[in-house]
C-alpha cells in the first residue's frame, strides 16, 4: 500500500470517526424529542431548565391531590329488571386528583341468559364535567350466565378545578337489559265464574 492510499485510508476512517461521533451526540436531543412527543418523558422530568422537563413538571403538578379540600361521593344503583346490582360501600370520601376505585357488585337472578348495560347520570349536573372515569363497567355491554354474579369496577378521579362549592356528588347508575326481549308481564288469570260468563 502507497502512502497516498494509506493518506486516503486515513481521512475516510477520519470522517467515518467523526460521523459516528456527531450521531451519539445527537441521540440524546433525538431520545428527548421521541420521548416528548409520545409522552413518555423520564428523562426530562428532573430536567425544569428543558421545555420538556417543563411540559412534565406542569403534568405531574396536575395530577397531585388537593389536600385542602374534600368531596363526598355517594353510589347510587337502580336496576330495571329482576337482577341484583349495587356498589360495595355507599358513599366514599375523596380529594381532588385522588384515583379512586369502587366495585360495584352484578349477579343475573334469572333463569335466562342476560346482556345488560349501566348508564351514569350526576348530581349536580355540573360535576359531570369534572368527574373523570379511567375505566369503568358503563363503558360496555355485558352477558351474564343464569345466576353468574360478577363485580366490575369504576376507576375515577375528581378534576381539582371543580368548584369549591361541591362538596357532595352523586354518581347513579340505571341498570337495563339490552340486546334481547323484555319478557312480557304475566297475565292474571280470572276466576272460573267469569269465564264461563264470557264463553
Amino acid at each position: 500500500m502507497t502512502s497516498q492510499q494509506n493518506g486516503l485510508m486515513l481521512k475516510k476512517l477520519t470522517v467515518v470517526a467523526l460521523l459516528m461521533f456527531a450521531f451519539g451526540y445527537a441521540l440524546v436531543p433525538m431520545y428527548k424529542a421521541i420521548c416528548a412527543f409520545t409522552g413518555i418523558n423520564i428523562l426530562a422530568l428532573g430536567e425544569s431548565d428543558t421545555p420538556a422537563g417543563q411540559v412534565a413538571k406542569s403534568k405531574v403538578g396536575n395530577t397531585q391531590v388537593d389536600l385542602t379540600r374534600s368531596i363526598t361521593v355517594e353510589f347510587d344503583a337502580n336496576a330495571r329488571g329482576p337482577w341484583s346490582f349495587k356498589p360495595e360501600k355507599s358513599s366514599v370520601v375523596v380529594h381532588p386528583g385522588e384515583l379512586t376505585t369502587v366495585m360495584y357488585e352484578f349477579q343475573n337472578v334469572q333463569n335466562r341468559v342476560m346482556s345488560a348495560q349501566a348508564i351514569p347520570s350526576y348530581a349536580p349536573k355540573q360535576a359531570e364535567a369534572h368527574f373523570n372515569k379511567l375505566e369503568c363497567f358503563c363503558f360496555n355491554q355485558y352477558t351474564l350466565a343464569p345466576g353468574e354474579k360478577k363485580s366490575w369496577p369504576v376507576v375515577f378521579v375528581i378534576d381539582d378545578k371543580i368548584s369549591k362549592d361541591v362538596k357532595t356528588i352523586t354518581l347513579s347508575y340505571t341498570f337495563f337489559e339490552v340486546g334481547s326481549k323484555t319478557p312480557a308481564a304475566p297475565v292474571a288469570q280470572a276466576p272460573a265464574g267469569l269465564l264461563g260468563n264470557w264463553a
